[in-house]
């Protein structure tokens, strides 16, 4: 894996995501990886919990607008990322390595789910995977027409591993969840609107300025009022999902030590179907 102890934030084309302070109290955190389409990957999880952290505490920031350079918002985990895998003399050792680094993960995560700013996502483009998972977290969703939504974890061989299907139960209940988790298929920005997965779509080259004015009206308003108002409807509506995350953790470490995920990572590299044994 990585350094999951450093508080760094590297420079050049180590730097997964970049924080820009504005004078109306905007916060735009910027993944700025476009050539990789924003994959994402254990060295991206760790730069988001230092973003949070230094977000968490600025008085500067009201509100952040998360963003994305290039034409897709994230596709999804950068498979060929350093520290992918997770080593172990056994099944049961790698299963508990993956095990412990999701819960790491999760903990970086709910570090920015849960700052008390709340969080504007701009999404443009493929929002696969986790940059799904992602875009899920922030507080308003708005999306470019263009914007194309899937969780196409299972079709690997692997459990579904930072919430995602769970708030999608959550914005469009259960068997929406189910559906967009256990086939995988993509969903375009007016269904997933439709879904209450997003608040708003416009056209491609209006977004960001819709975005920034959504976010320049929640910066206007008075900090504690807003920030009390985040906490309490997240109290109400994230109630069961730590122990809800314990078990995703668990499922997609089991799954990532499978030889079906294995086998699903290889057929997709091939360009080929996988052949799921179950095991």
């Amino acid at each position: 894996m990585i350094d999951t102890t450093d508080g760094s934030l590297p420079d050049g084309d180590d730097l997964r995501m970049r924080l820009d302070v504005e004078p109306d109290g905007i916060g735009v955190l910027t993944l700025c990886r476009p050539a990789k389409l924003n994959a994402w990957s254990w060295e991206a999880s760790r730069q988001l919990g230092v973003m949070a952290d230094r977000i968490r505490f600025d008085d500067r920031v009201r509100v952040v607008l998360l963003r994305a350079e290039g034409r897709a918002f994230c596709a999804g985990i950068d498979v060929g990322a350093p520290g992918g895998g997770i080593e172990g003399e056994s099944g049961s050792a790698r299963a508990r390595g993956y095990y412990e680094g999701i819960r790491w993960a999760h903990e970086r995560f709910a570090a920015f789910a849960r700052l008390p700013q709340p969080v504007v996502a701009a999404v443009q483009g493929y929002c696969l995977g986790f940059g799904f998972e992602l875009a899920l977290m922030a507080d308003v969703r708005i999306a470019a027409e263009n914007a194309v939504f899937a969780l196409p974890e299972a079709q690997l061989g692997v459990a579904v591993d930072a919430g995602g299907d769970l708030r999608i139960a959550r914005e469009a209940g259960a068997g929406w969840a189910k559906y967009l988790a256990l086939t995988g298929r993509r969903i375009d920005a007016g269904t997933a609107h439709r879904l209450n997965l997003l608040q708003q779509v416009v056209p491609l080259e209006e977004l960001d300025k819709e975005a920034r004015a959504v976010a320049a009206e929640i910066a206007a308003n008075a900090p504690l009022a807003v920030q009390s108002v985040k906490r309490d409807v997240d109290a109400y509506a994230d109630a069961g999902l730590d122990a809800a995350l314990d078990r995703v953790a668990m499922s997609a470490a089991l799954t990532l030590t499978s030889q079906d995920a294995t086998e699903g990572f290889t057929a997709k590299a091939g360009r080929r179907p996988p052949r799921f044994r179950g095991a």
